[in-house]
C-alpha cells in the first residue's frame, strides 16, 4: 500500500466500505467483492484498496483477534506485528517500573503498525509511537487513535527521536528491507536502527530489543535477559530486555505459551544438557524457545531424562510424566528406516493418519509420506532421528 492508497482508503466512503465488504478469507471471496463493489458504480482503484485491506484485516485475527476489524494494515506490517497476547505480556514489565500512582512513558522506535504500541497503551501508559516509513507511521496513528493523547505517533527515525521525558525504550529493529508487501530479510549487521546504536541505547535506558529467535547468540549482550518465545508450537521472537526491564538473576529464559496458558523457564545462564541414555519408553521434544535458550538440561533433569544423542534435541524416559516445555510422545516400536519396509510395516498396522517429525536425519516429510502411500482408520507419530551414526524410525503415540 503507497500513500496514494491510504488516501483514497482514509475517506468515509472508503471506510465504510471496509467495514461493509466484512471477512475475505479467500481469492473467491475477493472475487466476488471486487465484482460487487464494480457492479454498485465505485471506482477500481478503491474497491482494490478496500478489498486488499478486507483480506489483510481477515488474516489479522489471528493476531488481533476483533480488534483487527478496527485497524488498519500493510501487508508487511502485519507479517512483522506482535501477536497482541505477546504484546500484552511484553507491556506488562513497562507498567511494572513506573512508582504507584505513576504511568510510565515508553518510546515505541520502530512501531510498525502499532501492535506493541497497542499493547503499552492498553495498559494506561504513555507512547511515543516512532516508524521511518510514512505510510506506517501513518497506519499506526490510525490505529493507535482511540487512546487519543496518551500516544503521540512520529514519522521520523528512531535515531533522531529526542527520548527527554522517556522512563523506556521499546525497539523492534527493521529486519527486512524496506516497502509494504514483500520484503527480504536482511543480515544482522543491516538493521536498522543498527544493533551497535541499539545495545548503546539498552545500556542507557531500560530496552526491550525485539529480535527473530535465531539471532547470533554470541552477539547478545552479556547484560542482557533473553527471552525466547514459543507460541503454539512455532518459536516467533526473542526479546533482549535490559536495566530495570530485566530480571535480576535472569539471563536466559523461554517463554512458551499454548492456547490461553503460559509457562516459563529461566535461568542465570545457559544450563548443562543431561547425560545421553538409551531410548527409553518416552521420547520428549522440547519447545523451540527451551532450546534457543539451552535449558534443555532443566527440563531433562525435571522429566528424568536423558539427551537420546547429545547433539540432537529429543529427550528420553522411562517415568510417565511430562511437562509443558516438550511434546511427549510413547514409543511403540523401533521401525526399519527404508521407505519399502517402512511403508509395509505401516500398512500391516492399518496406519493411514501419520504425523512425522524429524531431528538429525536428510529426510523430506512429505517426500516420504508420498512414497509410504499410507492407507488405514489407526493414525500414529513416526519419529525420524539418529543416534551417533545410526538413523533410526521410531513409532509412537502422543502423550497427552
Amino acid at each position: 500500500m503507497e500513500m496514494a492508497d491510504l488516501r483514497t482508503l482514509l475517506t468515509p466512503e472508503g471506510l465504510r466500505l471496509l467495514d461493509e465488504v466484512g471477512t475475505v478469507e479467500s481469492t473467491d471471496d475477493a472475487a466476488s467483492a471486487v465484482g460487487r463493489l464494480r457492479a454498485q458504480g465505485h471506482s477500481p482503484e478503491l474497491v482494490a484498496v478496500v478489498v486488499t485491506q478486507a483480506r489483510l484485516r481477515t488474516r489479522a485475527r489471528a493476531k488481533f483477534a476483533q480488534f483487527a476489524d478496527g485497524m488498519l494494515f500493510t501487508r508487511a506490517g502485519l507479517e512483522q506485528a506482535t501477536r497482541l497476547g505477546i504484546a500484552a505480556r511484553h507491556a506488562a514489565r513497562f507498567a511494572a517500573l513506573a512508582p504507584r500512582g505513576e504511568r510510565t512513558h515508553v518510546a515505541d522506535l520502530g512501531c510498525g503498525i502499532g501492535g506493541d504500541a497497542l499493547g503499552v497503551a492498553a495498559l494506561g501508559m504513555r507512547v511515543t509511537a516512532v516508524d521511518a516509513d510514512e505510510v506506517t507511521a501513518a497506519v499506526a496513528a490510525y490505529n493507535l487513535a482511540p487512546f487519543g493523547d496518551d500516544i503521540r505517533v512520529l514519522h521520523s527515525r528512531a535515531e533522531e527521536t529526542p527520548l527527554e521525558g522517556i522512563d523506556a525504550v521499546w525497539l523492534d529493529p527493521a529486519r527486512r528491507s524496506a516497502g509494504h508487501d514483500d520484503t527480504t530479510r536482511l543480515r544482522a549487521s543491516d538493521y536498522t536502527p543498527s544493533l551497535d546504536w541499539a545495545f548503546a541505547l539498552a545500556e542507557r535506558v531500560p530496552t526491550g530489543i525485539k529480535l527473530g529467535p535465531g539471532f547470533e547468540r554470541a552477539d547478545i549482550p552479556e547484560a542482557a535477559e533473553a527471552q525466547w518465545i514459543s507460541v503454539d508450537g512455532s518459536t516467533i521472537e526473542l526479546v533482549l530486555w535490559s536495566g530495570a526491564l530485566a530480571r535480576e538473576g535472569v539471563r536466559r529464559a523461554a517463554l512458551v505459551i499454548r492456547g490461553d496458558q503460559a509457562h516459563e523457564l529461566t535461568a542465570a545462564g545457559d544450563t548443562e544438557d543431561a547425560p545421553p541414555r538409551e531410548l527409553g519408553e518416552f521420547l520428549h521434544e522440547p519447545e523451540g524457545a527451551v532450546i534457543r535458550a539451552r535449558l534443555i538440561g532443566d527440563v531433562a533433569r525435571a522429566l528424568d531424562a536423558g539427551m537420546l544423542d547429545p547433539r540432537i534435541a529429543y529427550l528420553t524416559s522411562d517415568a510417565a510424566v511430562t511437562s509443558p516445555f516438550v511434546q511427549s510422545f510413547r514409543i511403540r516400536e523401533e521401525l526399519p528406516l527404508d521407505t519399502k519396509k517402512l511403508a509395509r510395516a505401516l500398512k500391516e498396522r492399518g496406519i493411514g493418519r501419520l504425523e512425522i517429525k524429524k531431528r538429525g536425519v536428510d529426510i523430506d516429510p512429505a517426500t516420504l509420506r508420498t512414497r509410504l502411500k499410507l492407507s488405514g482408520d489407526a493414525g500414529a507419530t513416526l519419529i525420524l532421528t539418529r543416534t551417533g551414526g545410526r538413523r533410526r524410525a521410531l513409532l509412537a503415540d502422543r502423550v497427552g
